[in-house]
């Protein structure tokens, strides 16, 4: 078993920032590529990036690219989303995630935190 818990979302206007973080225990965090996803209301959950275990490989969606970073701290058992310049359509829970290691899937969610950005 994994838990994840996230935090820092809130509301912003847009143009603002936001620094979401999710707290990974329960496994060897370092194995395991990290994915942050959110979903707006009325819209199917989507990805919104990824890090491969060591930290240096990343990946992001189309709309997000060149404003948000994801970062983590193996360490600490950390992931960040670090969001800049953000838009109302950012507006959606944000999740954090495990993938498997096996498979093509993510297997554990978190909670889930609130993000809003006013216009």
């Amino acid at each position: 078993q994994v838990q994840l818990v996230e935090s820092g979302g809130g509301l912003v206007q847009a143009g603002g920032s936001l620094r979401l973080s999710c707290a990974a225990s329960g496994r060897t965090f370092s194995r395991y590529t990290m994915g942050w996803f959110r979903q707006a209301p009325g819209k199917e959950r989507e990805f919104v990036a990824a890090i491969r275990r060591g930290g240096d490989s990343t990946d992001y969606a189309d709309s997000v690219k060149g404003r948000f970073t994801i970062t983590r701290d193996n360490a600490k058992n950390m992931v960040f989303l670090q969001m800049n310049s953000l838009k109302p359509e950012d507006t959606a829970v944000y999740y954090c995630a495990v993938k498997s290691l096996f498979y093509e899937t993510y297997d554990y969610w978190g909670q889930g935190t609130q993000v809003t950005v006013s216009s």
